[in-house]
């Protein structure tokens, strides 16, 4: 095959569809992470505690991400890759906009009340990066792909940066909420441009099975391939769920004022940037998704027990190490992509779309195996304890999973 010249591959890169998915990952990133960033002045104003009913109110966000990741992964399969790029951002949107005006809700139960919206955001936050990794390595050369959606993750996850400075900024959680919620509204104007993926095209007339959610539970290699995709991707949540969302929890055990969330998920989500824009370089000049995803969860698990063991003992310090395991677990676009590669066009969205959401369904068993444990451990050791496991089945399936740099990706289960 001919080598692509500059322009070729620039034109490639920058392409609408990558602009697009770039553009609404950023969202989505934005109003996903709103929550932890406002969880604790929200709450307080709302007259609720920041810890218990902030978990509650997070776990509810994570299941909604579980059961959206299944329901637009199969849509996508099933309507296309486009539908769902439209039906999960106006969820989302809406959602957050009504989240902007819950100081107006009524008193009673207004927790279930918080809770219910942040669930239906979640919803509708699970189907956006999917379709959009799906889009982009459908609509890529091979050679370009893992490029394409580290452009597409690099950018976008610059959204949860500029949702901790719009709420610094706009004076009010509630603000931050609308804003969130009409960018979505803006985005889903400028969609209108993007054109359906081309190989998912080739296969919907075919008399194939599309969206079947079920198959990969019904064939043995098909359910590890499944299962090791997910366990890859679980150290980027552990370091954002409980080290970065729950950075107040270890604020006095390292001898610590205060730790402000919002600033340590910032902090964390400036590393994740340039680790997601540097992984499909590293990737591509590795010709491996599976050792560059290697590599970097090895950088990640030296920043995790420096941070735990080390002298952490300055505000500073801890924002610094969140900008280590950011950068470490960068490798989030490879791993979408590695679960894109893995399956078949007519199962391709299912899979990339459930894959990242199961990750983050995950959060709430992370969560509560961390808040058993510290009933019999200290912060530090209960948290290194989740970690030990997390990474352990990271670095089994980062090493046993198979290679799908330069895969041909027009192929069916």
């Amino acid at each position: 095959m001919q080598e692509l010249s500059l322009s070729s591959k620039l034109k490639y890169i920058f392409s609408i569809p990558v602009i697009i998915s770039a553009l609404g990952y950023f969202v989505d990133i934005y109003d996903l992470l709103l929550f932890g960033i406002v969880r604790i002045p929200s709450l307080k104003v709302l007259g609720l505690n920041p810890d218990a009913d902030g978990t509650f109110i997070l776990n509810c966000q994570m299941v909604g991400l579980l059961i959206g990741g299944v329901f637009w992964g199969i849509f996508g399969d099933k309507k296309g890759r486009l539908s769902v790029l439209f039906g999960s951002i106006l969820v989302y949107s809406l959602a957050n906009i009504a989240c902007g005006f819950l100081s107006y809700f009524p008193k009673e139960h207004l927790m279930y009340q918080y809770a219910g919206l942040r669930f239906v955001a979640g919803i509708g936050l699970a189907g956006e990066l999917g379709a959009g990794i799906t889009l982009v390595s459908e609509s890529l050369p091979k050679s370009l792909r893992a490029i394409g959606t580290s452009v597409v993750a690099g950018f976008g996850l610059m959204g949860a940066v500029v949702a901790q400075l719009t709420v610094e900024l706009a004076g009010g959680w509630n603000i931050s909420y609308i804003i969130g919620g009409i960018m979505g509204i803006l985005l889903l104007l400028l969609r209108i441009s993007v054109s359906e993926s081309g190989i998912y095209k080739n296969i919907v007339h075919k008399n194939v099975s599309k969206g079947n959610f079920l198959s990969f539970f019904t064939n043995k290699d098909r359910l590890i391939r499944y299962l090791k995709c997910i366990a890859v991707g679980l150290p980027t949540w552990y370091c954002i769920g409980i080290l970065a969302v729950l950075a107040n929890q270890f604020a006095p055990e390292f001898g610590i004022k205060e730790i402000t969330p919002g600033k340590a998920i910032m902090w964390a989500y400036v590393g994740i940037s340039v680790g997601d824009l540097l992984s499909g370089f590293i990737s591509h000049a590795l010709k491996s998704r599976k050792m560059a995803i290697f590599y970097m969860l090895v950088f990640t698990l030296i920043g995790v027990s420096i941070m735990l063991f080390g002298n952490t003992n300055t505000e500073t310090k801890y924002y610094l190490f969140c900008v280590w395991l950011g950068f470490g677990t960068g490798y989030w676009a490879m791993f979408v992509t590695l679960a894109a590669e893995q399956f078949g066009t007519n199962i391709r969205n299912t899979a990339t779309t459930t894959v990242p959401n199961m990750v983050r369904g995950l959060v709430p068993v992370m969560i509560f195996a961390f808040d058993s444990l510290k009933g019999h451990f200290p912060v530090v050791e209960s948290a290194a304890i989740v970690g030990v496991v997390v990474f352990g089945l990271a670095f089994y399936s980062s090493l046993t999973i198979s290679e799908t740099h330069d895969r041909d990706l027009e192929f069916t289960e």
